[in-house]
């Protein structure tokens, strides 16, 4: 075998052909895996704008097999390992070319789609460069040729939209951004910035990205080299690395550090700690592109000039071994002894996450130093627990946050050097807004407050600790235990609120609203929500029922919400105002002058990201959209007007499924295509009214899946049936009970029988935590597996959700066949009707389908099973599922 380093561009150039062979499973990569490449280029393209020679970054190595040579001279190479790579970087380079193709740039398209994606004088399957297993071909063509089906549902066409987004969003940022810094409003600056800004990109991704190419020789045993590869050893860790390297250079002081300072650190933080303080370690020290899968590479080069000098690696061996001590602080804060910095870190940590360890540890360090006292580094750190918050509440996207915090240090330094105190050196580094930071102002906080659905934004303890905050904030004279209170997050005005509700709403409806229109735009705002122990019994009952309730709670918050007449549009919006001056008491804001005011609100930011994440063969509705951003429906719809050149505009439309009669295509494309039509040609199905099926529908909580928004009305199995609630039943009998309450006898029957079945098959049946108790017929896997279930069944709102939202991140079915497989034998049950550009979303069917068609269902059920216990059964015990190549 050969080996030798190149870059992508290398790898493909000439007529080439990478087949990828049928033993190896489809493309796998989701939106984690494209995440963590992306950030990659980014650094390189901000290294190369910033005109530095960035270093070339190393992406794995590609395990090639000669085939034979095809006519024309076309050299075959079979793909034995990096299929993964080879893939996603080909359809970031389709992404690229489209994106110069909307932008009108067709020379530069053309030359990728020639150097890069085909061979130009190659007829069929010959003409792709890449030739991925047949089960991904067909979507892999559609985005090579452009077709209307390209970016249709599954992992292909979800990388493909992750990266026009990407190219789209960072291309109007960098616009925006050289604007901003010229004081400029010609619109001509800004598309060469943004040219520029893709200009990087090509570049870094043609020329930057290393692989190592290894190729077998011909005649060699190609499965057999397939086999060794992914049948490896656990590897050494970083720090690992990083320990053999640094003993090997104490060959007299060895023994005496190792035992009294690298034995006692690593035993106090355990292997993934300890890894986590070697980055930390060379992020605080000023290096902001530290990555923790290359620390031991990169802590080598800053130790190699002290090689031969015992004394001085000693010291930095001990310098570790004062910052585990801190780091331990942080992650567990009951280890700090002053009150009010303990707090602080209490709070950062209920929050989650190690955003904020950059900061703390450079303030511990500076603190233990003797460099400021406790005060002042609590206040320091209660800005950056302001900067989250405030960010969260604004709906702002989470993406930047750990690049913002890991840049942190080597900014309040700087800060440091003009003489600021180190509070105000932390809140100064904040307030300046670069790239996607932005802390909100006190403005910005208040409306978000007012208007912004809450609840959506966030991960379920972010937005439990801000209302922790609100009710703790009222200084109650018998503060509430939290640890034993097993509170939730409460809607006043109900999610799914009874008539009586919907009455109420009427009053206050302004002229052309509903009640539900109403409805949508206050029900997860901040002033409707509330913390609360008795969620199942407040339920979705009336007002006068909730306040007797409310009242005997122990909150102040909520004896606050009993004591009023009504619950409706009023006193919500007087309670946000309420929660908006507390707010800027609680979470003090950026300094006036440093920041700058934002250009735009970040909802239409969100609003192109969703629209550039619709697969192909799907629509929403302007209701949705608003529902998702914070808005109304006529909101989006003004914007969307103005805005019509905006990728993917035709995909939405009226709450019917109509095309809206304001529907125009933008400037340069009058009289272009019916939007039905295109529609239609990408998969979408009319009826003879002129309304699109529903099941290609996304919802908004579809649309907060793509985007990749967390706890956005979604649910998992979570409860122990036998558990009992505060009302003293089961979860099981509450399900049953709403069963029975909401459905024809017939359905419950049919719902029933197939549960029972599945029991007697082996699986369990788990329950979800809400009002409306849902239940998951569920599969308990293996120690190193996750749990399996199919389905999530809703009795009040009659539907049966098939979750292949959860199940591509679960072998078997993170393999895209087995799930079409399913999606095939489900739509063979008469009243299943799912689209399959839902594939990687949660669509759903009657519950009424298991009253008539419940055997079928129930062959489904036992296929599913079937299906994951032969998958279970051939897994090596020590294979880690779902890892890609």
């Amino acid at each position: 075998m050969h080996a030798q380093e190149t870059t992508f561009s290398k790898l493909v150039h000439g007529e080439t052909q990478f087949q990828v062979p049928l033993y190896q499973r489809t493309y796998t990569w989701q939106r984690d895996e494209l995440r963590r490449l992306w950030d990659d280029v980014l650094e390189l393209v901000d290294d190369k704008r910033a005109g530095n020679a960035p270093a070339a970054h190393f992406l794995g190595s590609v395990v090639l097999a000669p085939e034979r040579v095809a006519a024309g001279g076309m050299q075959r190479w079979l793909v034995v390992d990096g299929q993964q790579r080879l893939t996603t970087l080909m359809l970031a380079f389709t992404a690229l070319r489209d994106r110069h193709r909307a932008r009108g740039r067709e020379k530069k398209a053309a030359r990728i789609h020639d150097l890069i994606l085909v061979n130009g004088y190659q007829d069929g399957n010959d003409h792709y460069r890449l030739l991925p297993t047949q089960a991904d071909r067909e979507a892999f063509v559609a985005c090579v040729e452009a077709y209307p089906t390209a970016g249709g549902p599954g992992n292909i066409g979800g990388a493909y939209r992750f990266f026009l987004a990407a190219l789209t969003e960072g291309e109007e940022s960098a616009g925006e951004q050289r604007v901003g810094e010229e004081n400029a409003d010609e619109e001509t600056h800004q598309e060469n910035a943004g040219e520029q800004w893709v200009g990087a990109v090509e570049s870094v991704l043609r020329d930057f990205l290393s692989v190592v190419s290894i190729t077998a020789a011909e005649g060699d045993n190609v499965y057999r080299i397939f086999e060794s590869i992914n049948n490896t050893g656990v590897g050494l860790s970083q720090s690992d690395l990083l320990r053999n390297y640094l003993f090997m250079c104490l060959p007299k002081r060895g023994e005496a550090v190792y035992r009294n300072l690298w034995l006692p650190m690593q035993e106090l933080l355990g292997p993934a700690r300890l890894e986590l303080l070697v980055w930390l370690d060379l992020v605080v020290g000023g290096d902001n592109r530290a990555k923790q899968s290359e620390i031991y590479r990169d802590q080598k080069k800053r130790l190699e000039p002290l090689s031969s000098d015992e004394e001085a690696l000693e010291a930095e061996v001990s310098r570790l071994h004062l910052r585990a001590g801190r780091l331990m602080r942080i992650a567990e804060p009951w280890r700090e002894s002053d009150p009010g910095l303990r707090d602080v870190l209490e709070r950062l940590a209920r929050w989650g996450g190690q955003t904020h360890y950059p900061l703390a540890l450079l303030l511990l360090d500076r603190l233990d130093e003797g460099g400021c006292d406790p005060r002042e580094a609590a206040t320091a750190l209660s800005y950056a627990e302001s900067y989250l918050v405030r960010r969260l509440i604004a709906g702002h996207s989470t993406t930047g946050n750990n690049r913002t915090f890991m840049e942190l240090p080597k900014e309040v330094e700087r800060e440091l050097e003009n003489e600021r105190s180190l509070a105000d050196a932390v809140r100064h580094a904040l307030s300046t807004k670069t790239g996607t930071r932005a802390w909100p102002s006190d403005t910005v906080t208040r409306e978000s407050i007012r208007s912004r659905p809450f609840y959506k934004s966030g991960r379920s303890n972010q937005r439990f600790e801000i209302l922790r905050r609100f009710e703790e904030s009222y200084g109650a004279s018998e503060p509430v235990d939290y640890a034993k209170a097993r509170l939730t997050v409460e809607h006043v005005l109900p999610q799914k609120p009874a008539q009586q509700w919907f009455d109420l709403l009427a009053e206050e409806s302004g002229e052309g609203e509903s009640p539900e229109e109403l409805h949508t735009q206050l029900v997860h705002t901040l002033g409707n929500l509330t913390l609360s122990g008795d969620n199942a019994r407040l339920s979705n009952h009336p007002f006068r029922r909730k306040q007797q309730i409310l009242d005997s709670s122990a909150l102040r918050m909520n004896q606050r919400i009993a004591g009023q007449e009504r619950w409706g549009r009023t006193e919500i919006l007087a309670r946000a105002e309420e929660l908006a001056q507390r707010s800027t008491e609680l979470w003090p804001g950026p300094l006036d002058g440093v920041v700058h005011a934002d250009a735009e609100w970040a909802g239409w930011g969100e609003l192109r990201h969703a629209l550039l994440s619709l697969p192909a063969g799907t629509w929403t509705t302007y209701g949705d959209l608003a529902a998702l951003i914070g808005t109304h429906a006529v909101a989006v719809g003004n914007h969307l007007g103005t805005r019509p050149a905006l990728h993917g505009a035709y995909r939405v439309l009226m709450a019917d499924g109509k095309i809206s009669p304001g529907f125009r295509w933008p400037e340069g494309r009058e009289g272009g295509p019916d939007p039905r039509e295109v529609l239609e040609f990408e998969g979408v199905p009319f009826d003879e009214w002129g309304r699109a099926r529903r099941s290609h529908r996304l919802t908004a909580a579809d649309l907060a899946t793509l985007v990749g928004r967390e706890d956005f009305e979604d649910e998992s199995p979570a409860q122990d049936p036998g558990r009992s609630g505060a009302d003293g039943e089961s979860a099981a009998t509450r399900f049953e009970k709403l069963l029975r309450d909401n459905q024809t006898p017939d359905t419950v029957a049919g719902v029933l029988a197939s549960l029972r079945f599945w029991e007697e098959r082996g699986g369990t049946l788990d329950y979800g935590r809400r009002s409306e108790t849902s239940c998951f017929p569920t599969l308990s896997a293996g120690i190193r597996a996750r749990s399996l279930w199919l389905l999530a069944l809703y009795p009040v709102t009659g539907t049966a959700e098939v979750v292949f939202q959860h199940l591509k991140r679960r072998p078997p079915f993170d393999d895209e066949l087995l799930r079409r497989e399913l999606m095939a034998r489900l739509n063979r049950v008469r009243g299943v009707d799912l689209a399959e550009a839902k594939l990687d979303l949660r669509p759903s069917f009657p519950l009424e389908v298991f009253a008539e068609h419940g055997e079928e269902l129930r062959g489904v059920l036992d296929w599913f099973a079937h299906t994951a216990a032969l998958a279970g059964s051939r897994r090596p015990a020590d294979e880690e599922p779902g890892t890609p190549d």
